[in-house]
């Protein structure tokens, strides 16, 4: 990478925790945020169970535009970029030209669009809201963030499924690269629980169905795992270059030290089964980052809890560590959030810049019973204390996506 890039804020909405400190305290607790149903009547479908925000109360810094007529993907999106500014200390005012924004989002309005056909259809003479199409479409949470903060730089929405969180990262490392840009807010939305989602993710066998036990559902490489849980929140990253932040003297939280990108070209929704594609995204991640297999101490999973799925992603991380006399130490957090599709990918990977940080890693809770096919190091149920200098965060999605990002621990005297 020809700009060291670094991460001076971060801001995260989680089923589990509303604000960095506490989605991390309670990451380290082991608590789960799957429950039942209770945003719609769930009782009549196979699934009935997932990971809702339920004491999201948008604050007065929201504008009551946003909180009118902004879907939920984008509010929770805007409060976590909000925290991430605040953190980083960014003086907008002062450069809105050379601030950039980059969104990514899995499905946007879908919950949003699904309530609106449903109100059309049962009531004819009912009408739809002129602000509908802004409500829904997924840069608009970006367009909220710019109009409150006055940010007139670039902005991108990247729409690759459950990698977007990552590749809006890349996307904005790619900015700050080529020069349009010397940071850029980086956040990611999702909400999509809604009868429509939940019923065709169910039909098609990927969630879990144990619904008399939600708080044990969401189960990463565990032998019992059934299918993911459907998760929502928000996340955020402010990223710039390192002489941007030294010059304004930021307090600089971690380096974004390297990324990939790759297609399985396998199926629209299956990973492919030998994890290829997934390989080589961590490695083309690692390339750029200039460094070797062995130095990475921890890798947050893709971990969703379904059954091709981890074992994919199980035999890719076998290929890429599998020689390392220490392999990292593996856990998936969406054990605790569930699967927060285009916002789990920065949630993610800001828990493996508090990894770095603090100085112990989050677990993967549920895995009770190792499934005998995955053979890694596992970081079960409860943390555990590490000293680590690299972290590498996967996220993939539908269509093959395949993202990794590293990050690493802040030092002004070592080259990465």
């Amino acid at each position: 990478m020809k700009k060291r890039l670094v991460i001076t804020g971060m801001g995260a909405v989680t089923p589990i925790g509303i604000g960095v400190e506490e989605y991390w305290r309670n990451l380290l607790a082991g608590q789960c945020g799957v429950d039942t149903i209770s945003r719609f009547d769930a009782s009549s479908l196979p699934c009935k169970i997932a990971a809702e925000i339920r004491n999201f109360e948008p604050p007065e810094a929201l504008p009551r535009q946003m909180t009118r007529y902004a879907a939920k993907f984008m509010q929770y999106a805007f409060v976590a970029g909000c925290e991430a500014i605040a953190q980083s200390g960014l003086d907008l005012e002062k450069e809105p030209y050379r601030t950039g924004i980059c969104m990514g989002t899995a499905m946007g309005g879908v919950a949003e669009m699904s309530a609106a056909e449903k109100s059309l259809l049962q009531n004819r003479s009912a009408r739809v809201s002129p602000h509908f199409v802004p409500m829904v479409i997924g840069n608009m949470a970006a367009a909220h963030l710019a109009i409150t903060y006055g940010i007139k730089g670039p902005s991108l929405t990247v729409n690759t499924a459950c990698s977007a969180g990552g590749d809006a990262l890349m996307s904005a490392a790619f900015l700050i690269m080529s020069g349009q840009a010397e940071a850029v807010i980086t956040m990611g939305g999702e909400s999509i629980i809604c009868a429509s989602m939940v019923s065709s993710l169910a039909q098609a066998r990927a969630l879990s169905r144990r619904n008399e036990s939600p708080a044990q559902a969401s189960r990463p490489f565990d032998r019992d795992r059934d299918g993911f849980v459907i998760g929502e929140g928000g996340g955020a990253l402010v990223v710039e270059k390192e002489s941007h932040a030294q010059k304004r003297g930021a307090r600089i939280l971690a380096i974004l030290s390297g990324f990939g990108n790759t297609l399985d070209a396998y199926h629209v929704t299956a990973p492919d089964p030998t994890g290829a594609g997934a390989a080589r995204s961590m490695r083309i991640a690692l390339e750029g980052a200039g460094l070797k297999p062995c130095e990475i101490g921890y890798v947050n999973a893709h971990g969703t809890s379904t059954q091709l799925g981890d074992l994919a992603e199980a035999g890719a991380l076998e290929q890429v560590f599998g020689n390392c006399p220490k392999p990292p130490a593996i856990s998936s957090t969406k054990g605790a959030t569930g699967h927060l599709m285009g916002a789990g990918g920065l949630t993610e990977l800001i828990a493996c810049a508090m990894a770095i940080n603090e100085g112990i890693l989050p677990p993967t809770i549920n895995l009770d019973n190792p499934d005998p096919e995955i053979d890694l190091d596992h970081v079960a149920n409860v943390p555990r204390k590490a000293s680590i200098e690299h972290a590498m965060s996967n996220s993939l999605g539908f269509g093959g996506q395949n993202s990794s990002i590293i990050v690493s621990r802040y030092n002004y005297n070592k080259n990465f």
